[in-house]
């Protein structure tokens, strides 16, 4: 990229009121953005084919990102005592997703928040009685539990932790998309922005899509499918729906390779293999177990196995080994045989949510989360009807019980 465009790419992301928190990520967002561009100037229709895109490219980019200082204990102790008492203070819960590093995900534990996948959180937003909720995740998630309860002040540790699925479904890109295909049910992943769920039919997430798709199926509806392509195609095989996919992918599940997997499940004979259906085909066909994080811990804890092969972001191993002390958990093989990769089993976007932003965020009331006033009722509309539906479906499961 040459200074120019860099400089060009930069004003975009000013003019988006993207900042940054350091010139590593700073560089990571040119990379990626002028990547984009470049691609779109070569086919201006239609979705951009993030495939092309070196996987090692993007890898390396956000590998070249500052790095959290390590706490040692007795800071942690400090910073954690200090969250505690200011999320009393201000009536504020703490909510963190799954692949938050363990620190956060203990400290919302023991304050009284939630630890979950991006449903739950959803939904312990929507209903805890807190007049501020923290969202240690990354910005969807901030942005929905902001549509789900506009009454409420919505924070997090940082506005920067954003979501390369995000990232790849530009609101007028989609809308356009979209409009070429009236006829069609819009669902997309909850991994979107407030303006693409307004845009949006129904909101899913990887833990109730495949039953939301086989009804609206059921219903004779043909549907259009975003961001993820992997975590669609995979709806598409189970279910046999009529889809169109967008072309957007996660950075972190693209980097898990079918070859590398095999091999270490050769290592481990008696290991189950645990994948979430964003990740590749090959990698999916793998599994003995596909599913949403929350899915995947109940396999965990349901299977007797001993050993598991875990191809999702690592975080989830805090829970898992939480729940099944007496089991191993292994992270499944990323970037190919001696790849020296920090973080690709890790979303960079997730590990910024640290115990120092989170106290900052909480004592100088920053990093507020605001969505467009005229989103929100078209964007909590396909919401509700996720919540609704899933709350149906437990009730059906009890009754059944």
């Amino acid at each position: 990229m040459t200074a120019h465009s860099a400089a060009f790419v930069g004003r975009c992301m000013r003019n988006a009121g993207v900042t940054f928190v350091d010139q590593g990520f700073r560089l990571f967002y040119c990379l990626y953005f002028g990547c984009k561009l470049a691609f779109r100037a070569l086919a201006p229709s239609g979705p951009v084919n993030m495939t092309q895109i070196s996987e090692r490219f993007l890898v390396q980019a956000h590998l070249d990102a500052k790095q959290p200082r390590t706490l040692n204990p007795e800071e942690q102790a400090r910073y954690r005592a200090e969250i505690a008492a200011e999320l009393k203070k201000q009536d504020a819960v703490l909510v963190a997703h799954y692949y938050c590093d363990p620190v956060i995900q203990a400290l919302a534990e023991e304050t009284g928040g939630c630890v979950a996948d991006s449903l739950e959180m959803a939904r312990f937003s929507n209903n805890h009685a807190a007049s501020t909720v923290l969202v240690a995740g990354v910005r969807f998630m901030g942005e929905t539990a902001k549509i789900l309860n506009p009454e409420k002040r919505v924070f997090m540790p940082t506005l920067e932790a954003t979501c390369s699925l995000d990232i790849g479904c530009p609101v007028d890109e989609f809308s356009a998309f979209c409009d070429q295909h009236p006829e069609r049910t819009v669902v997309v992943y909850a991994n979107t922005s407030a303006a693409v769920k307004a845009r949006a039919d129904w909101v899913v997430t990887s833990g109730c899509a495949l039953e939301i798709v086989e009804s609206l199926m059921d219903n004779g509806e043909k549907i259009i499918w975003a961001p993820d392509k992997h975590l669609g195609r995979y709806i598409q095989r189970e279910t046999g729906a009529d889809m169109l996919l967008w072309d957007g992918a996660c950075i972190v599940h693209e980097e898990f390779k079918s070859k590398q997997l095999e091999d270490m499940k050769a290592l481990y004979p008696e290991a189950a293999i645990l994948v979430h259906p964003e990740s590749p085909e090959a990698v999916i066909e793998l599994a003995d177990v596909v599913g949403s994080t929350s899915q995947m811990i109940a396999a965990a804890q349901r299977l007797p196995n001993k050993t598991f092969i875990v191809a999702t972001d690592r975080g989830i191993f805090y829970k898992m080994q939480q729940l099944c002390p007496d089991k191993v958990f292994i992270e499944a093989p990323t970037a190919g045989n001696g790849a020296a990769c920090r973080s690709c089993a890790h979303c960079p976007w997730m590990a910024m949510n640290t115990l120092e932003r989170t106290l900052q965020c909480l004592r100088e009331g920053s990093n507020e989360i605001f969505v467009d006033p005229a989103l929100i009722p078209n964007a909590v509309r396909p919401l509700q009807r996720m919540l609704d539906f899933t709350q149906a479906a437990r009730l059906g499961q009890a009754g059944n019980a």
